[in-house]
């Protein structure tokens, strides 16, 4: 069944109080953000007050607030994570993102969002949460459209995916990595990255095939140009990753995407936008500017080759040329550039990757800080444009809701009615005589100057009438009302209902699979009742709670093979079994290519 709601939902980090109005200033219908606990991004946690202030500036704009509980839960941690999130209900939060099935078992008064963590791949599973009371599923990063589209099609829950950001190689939530090399884990809210270091290819002889290359560490995601297919295929939120970016990268990346669903918005009449305000951009965003690995759209059209950063794990910025010429001091570049004094580079070399700054531009000769890494044929890219980010920081972007306004004016008083583009209301009345105007028509002209100064409100009031204009009221009276009028107006659009999809689980639906496995890490007794209600017989012990050793560590849908031009079903140069090493972390690779994926298994060696 199609889920047949169109309204495409721009979803934004917020790291902080700062960054989520930089996302809403800037155009996003929805912000998520972590708690003090229990997130996913344990470094990006914020407290209960800081949630309650983010929830009523959110609010003001009709601009809800996911916030983050998406971590497993060990047994002792039940009943703080359940005070944590009926804490969070009543700062104000409208939904909660969640990975384990306890949080559907606390019978919580708020939407729940299955996470990405949950491991949401296949039609039958997110058609299972679904039913089992989840508004809303965020999906696997590594999906195709077909999958995308066979998903939204088996499901009436919201179907949310990420749209920008970095992608976990592994397939999100079924990722053990971090704990093989240390104690951190990704599905407690501290991964270490490991799939960010450099490691050597080798044969099962222990021939190496590549030395000290970051072979699982691949390029950020970019499905901008990709929106309306998405939209079409019924995915009803568009999700930036990001929460520990910086507020730079949320202004530019939020209203990169804005301008693009608005611009579909403007031509399509079937869809409408959950959020009102008019956001007023004063620079041209451009995605490439900010953090990135460099762009791909990952899986989204298939499974191909040319997804991996095998030279760098860290932002390359946008390619700008080949290094032609060197001088002394300077070089020149195989095309037309537009360097500037200030701006940083990074070059990337056989040897490695070098950054500098660029000190002076003279026609075509480039003057960087220091000439490292400057060698003929290198690739030069600017991960820092000085002139755009002093564009951006000087930019004063407004988000105004359009109202209009109704002044009467009589002899016994005056009322001034204000309503808002969705239809919320307020009136204010001043009963103090008013004089007979001398000039009725300079009254209105006065009365039209002073109702429609908004100021630093969220207001715009784009259209004023005035009756009774031979009645003259004095322009501090009008403006004190126009105060008054605005200020209950955000009061009452704070105030106004929202709509909320909290949903029951009356145990009916089953569970689709033959049984919970490890990978699933049911840590808790509430995640196992939740799963033996809906039919399950089997569940394996957690993995989150076992030694990795032996045991597969990570599955993804991103190829070693593939990306090298080794795919096993191409007739490949390299047979055998392949394994990865970085120090003293050793994993086997395993192809399934059948379903066209690869496992990790760790045989590191142990301390």
């Amino acid at each position: 069944m199609t889920n047949k709601r169109k309204s495409p939902e721009l979803l934004s980090p917020a790291g902080n109080f700062d960054k989520m109005k930089a996302a809403i200033l800037y155009g996003a219908d929805a912000v998520y953000m972590g708690a003090a606990r229990f997130g996913a991004r344990q470094a990006a946690g914020n407290s209960l007050d800081d949630i309650a202030r983010v929830a009523e500036y959110a609010h003001r704009y009709g601009v809800r607030l996911h916030c983050t509980l998406n971590t497993v839960l060990f047994e002792d941690e039940l009943h703080d994570a359940e005070r944590m999130a009926r804490e969070i209900i009543a700062a104000g939060a409208d939904a909660l993102i969640v990975q384990d099935m306890a949080f559907r078992e606390m019978n919580l008064p708020i939407e729940l969002h299955a996470s990405t963590q949950v491991g949401n791949t296949t039609p039958e599973g997110v058609k299972f949460l679904g039913e089992s009371g989840f508004a809303r599923i965020i999906l696997e990063r590594s999906l195709s459209l077909d999958e995308i589209r066979n998903i939204c099609a088996a499901t009436t829950a919201e179907v949310e995916c990420f749209v920008h950001g970095a992608i976990c190689v592994g397939h999100s939530g079924r990722c053990f990595l971090s704990r093989t090399t240390s104690s951190r884990s990704g599905n407690r809210g501290e991964c270490s990255q490991p799939c960010r270091l450099p490691y050597d290819l080798k044969d099962e002889q222990g021939n190496k095939i590549f030395t000290g290359k970051h072979l699982l560490s691949v390029r950020d995601m970019d499905l901008s140009q990709e929106l309306e297919l998405l939209m079409d295929a019924g995915v009803t939120s568009f999700k930036i990753e990001g929460r520990l970016k910086d507020e730079r990268y949320i202004k530019n990346i939020v209203s990169h995407y804005r301008r693009q669903i608005d611009n579909i918005l403007a031509r399509r009449n079937d869809i409408v936008r959950p959020s009102v305000g008019t956001s007023r951009i004063e620079f041209t965003p451009d995605p490439a500017k900010s953090f990135t690995r460099g762009a791909s759209t990952y899986m989204l059209h298939g499974k191909n080759s040319g997804v991996a950063s095998f030279d760098t794990p860290k932002a390359v910025g946008e390619y700008i040329g080949t290094i032609k010429n060197i001088s002394k001091r300077s070089f020149s570049l195989d095309k037309t550039h537009n360097l500037a004094a200030g701006d940083g580079i990074c070059i990337i070399t056989p040897e490695g990757l070098h950054g500098t700054n660029i000190n002076a531009v003279n026609g075509h000769e480039i003057e960087p800080n220091r000439m490292d890494g400057i060698v003929a044929g290198a690739k030069v890219y600017r991960n820092y444009d000085h002139r755009f980010t002093l564009l951006m920081d000087r930019s004063r972007t407004r988000r105004t809701i359009d109202a209009a306004a109704w002044l009467t004016l009589s002899p016994e008083g005056c009322r001034l009615r204000v309503k808002d583009e969705q239809g919320i209301e307020v009136n204010v009345e001043r009963n103090e005589a008013l004089s007979p105007a001398n000039n009725p028509e300079k009254m209105v002209q006065t009365a039209i100057r002073q109702i429609e100064k908004s100021g630093d409100t969220i207001f715009s009031i784009t259209d004023v009438e005035v009756f009774g204009s031979e009645n003259f009221a004095p322009a501090s009276l009008l403006s004190d009302m126009r105060r008054e009028a605005l200020e209950r107006l955000t009061a009452a659009r704070i105030a106004a209902p929202r709509h909320h999809k909290i949903l029951s689980d009356d145990g009916s639906a089953r569970y689709p699979y033959p049984m919970v496995t490890r990978y699933e890490n049911v840590t808790n007794s509430l995640s196992e009742k939740f799963y033996r209600k809906h039919g399950v017989e089997q569940i394996e012990p957690a993995l989150e709670l076992q030694p990795t050793h032996g045991q597969r560590v990570m599955i993804s849908s991103y190829c070693l093979r593939r990306e090298i031009g080794e795919c096993l079903k191409q007739k490949p140069a390299l047979k055998g079994d392949l394994y990865i090493e970085h120090g003293t972390a050793r994993y086997r690779l395993v192809f399934d290519c059948q379903r066209c994926l690869m496992s990790l298994i760790d045989y590191s060696q142990k301390k």
